[in-house]
């Protein structure tokens, strides 16, 4: 993992936290529950000879207990038939559709509450 294209993606996603000011070195208290972090890598593919190396630092979940420091929260997401109704309207209409990707949409997002979250190691 010490390849340097893997070191650049996470300091690429690190430079993110930092330019969105996601987060905040804050004392660590007793009772408040701490979510650790990993690093998940995945190879991308640009062509058939070409791909680039992506990282994504992210929370573990999974350790939060719902009623203590979870609440329930959904991904803005539509629906497949919704999506299937949009493209029918599209099609009737001749209209032309555009795509974009925005790389880091959910750092852009504000919590209601405050998450409590480990340094990454």
């Amino acid at each position: 993992m010490l390849d340097h294209s893997w070191i650049e993606s996470m300091q690429y996603e690190l430079n993110q936290f930092k330019r969105l000011d996601v987060w905040e070195l804050t004392k660590r208290l007793i009772e408040i529950n701490i979510i650790g972090v990993e690093w998940l890598w995945k190879n991308k593919t640009y062509t058939q000879n070409t791909f680039f190396s992506k990282s994504h630092l992210v929370a573990k979940g999974f350790c939060q207990e719902e009623g203590i420091d979870l609440e329930e929260s959904f991904s803005p997401v539509a629906r497949l038939k919704v999506v299937k109704m949009f493209m029918a309207y599209v099609a009737n209409k001749k209209y032309t559709i555009y795509q974009i990707d925005v790389k880091i949409s959910f750092l852009n997002g504000p919590l209601k509450e405050e998450v409590f979250v480990s340094q990454p190691d």
